[in-house]
């Protein structure tokens, strides 16, 4: 799922890494991380979380972050996953939060990225939307856990039957206006199916949810100020994968 060899480095597990903490740690780099908000809100930076960035469990580069996801989502799919105990760390946890990936993932209900990772608790930044597209709200998330949170990766995440790019698919084809606010989201999702299109592929849905990842791949990397600065600067990696519902699979797109 990963072609980098990079992505194949080692990396201690999350719980060996939580351990490692002692309690003083976490508390004073929570609240560097709590305080980081006011700075960077006033100046563009958090200079109190950067100088924490070292002693934060998740200062480690993107393919390392991909490697945990990869090698997570291979645990789920095997029925193996290593986080079953959601009450451990939880105390810790309400000092302070270390996600090692955003993800940008549908509101589908069957679709649960903790559980497909094999993450627990603290250890994704999420932001769902059906059709797993970014909009500003979604952005402005994504550019807080990028400036402040530290986030060494982003995942755009769509999945195998997409309602909300299906119902575009159809849409488009049909000049159909839905109703309520759902306009909305035909016409956030609307380029990536016409794109689709042009390919004539021989499943339309498979290519316009492969396609609506990529796009908002590619919106992320632009995305100016914050997201762009940090890819160009290598702190950041966005990438775009899918799941497969019926078997649990990722695969990168």
């Amino acid at each position: 799922m990963c072609d980098d060899p990079r992505c194949m480095h080692a990396l201690p597990s999350t719980a060996s890494t939580r351990a490692a903490l002692s309690r003083r740690t976490l508390l004073g780099v929570g609240a560097a991380v709590a305080g980081g908000f006011g700075s960077f809100a006033a100046t563009g930076v958090a200079p109190a979380a950067a100088q924490a960035a070292a002693a934060r469990p998740n200062a480690i580069g993107p393919d390392a972050a991909l490697k945990r996801l990869v090698d997570g989502n291979a645990r789920y799919v095997a029925n193996a996953m290593e986080n079953r105990d959601f009450s451990a760390g939880r105390v810790a946890r309400a000092s302070a939060q270390y996600p090692i990936a955003g993800l940008v993932s549908c509101a589908d209900s069957r679709v649960a990225p903790e559980y497909a990772f094999d993450q627990g608790p603290g250890e994704l930044f999420v932001v769902r939307l059906a059709g797993n597209f970014v909009d500003d709200h979604g952005l402005a998330s994504l550019e807080y856990g990028v400036a402040v949170l530290g986030l060494p990766l982003i995942m755009v995440l769509g999945h195998s039957g997409c309602g909300a790019v299906d119902a575009t698919v159809k849409a488009v084809k049909d000049r159909t206006v839905l109703p309520g606010h759902l306009p909305l989201l035909i016409d956030a999702i609307r380029p990536a199916v016409e794109a689709a299109e042009k390919t004539k592929a021989a499943n339309p849905l498979d290519a316009a949810i492969a396609e609506n990842v990529r796009y908002n791949v590619r919106r992320l990397v632009e995305a100016k100020p914050i997201v762009a600065e940090a890819v160009a600067g290598g702190k950041v990696k966005v990438v775009g994968a899918v799941y497969d519902i019926a078997t649990g699979k990722v695969a990168m797109v």
